[in-house]
């Protein structure tokens, strides 16, 4: 998204990028970026949390609005959870899960590859 934002800004069109991943997003030089401490895959806020995601949105709007230089960013003012172990278990593959999920993952690999012959 990085990088279509910085073509569209290129073409005069103005965007927000909204993410999680800051050094990856910032590194890219979006024009603005408003960053979400939250796990990847939740870029607007929590699940079933309509409050939440659409002040983001606002949020967006308002740093679309505001900014005057380039590669603002701007972080939330919101936490995932009331303390940080999220992080510790964000996308952990548990031991006992692994064969499993190498199994649907080669399914899934085989369907794409059958989808596109």
């Amino acid at each position: 998204m990085s990088l279509v934002s910085r073509y569209l800004e290129s073409r005069g069109i103005p965007t927000v990028v909204i993410g999680s991943a800051r050094d990856i997003v910032e590194e890219c030089g979006v024009a603005r970026f408003l960053f979400t401490d939250f796990p990847l895959g939740n870029p607007v806020g929590k699940p079933d949390d309509p409050a939440m995601q659409r002040a983001s949105v606002g949020h967006a709007l308002d740093l679309l609005e505001g900014a005057r230089l380039p590669r603002t960013t701007v972080q939330t003012p919101w936490r995932w959870s009331e303390d940080e172990s999220w992080r510790e278990v964000y996308a952990r593959v548990d031991p006992a899960r692994a064969e499993a999920l190498r199994q649907e993952g080669e399914a899934r690999r085989a369907t794409y590859q059958q989808n596109r012959t």
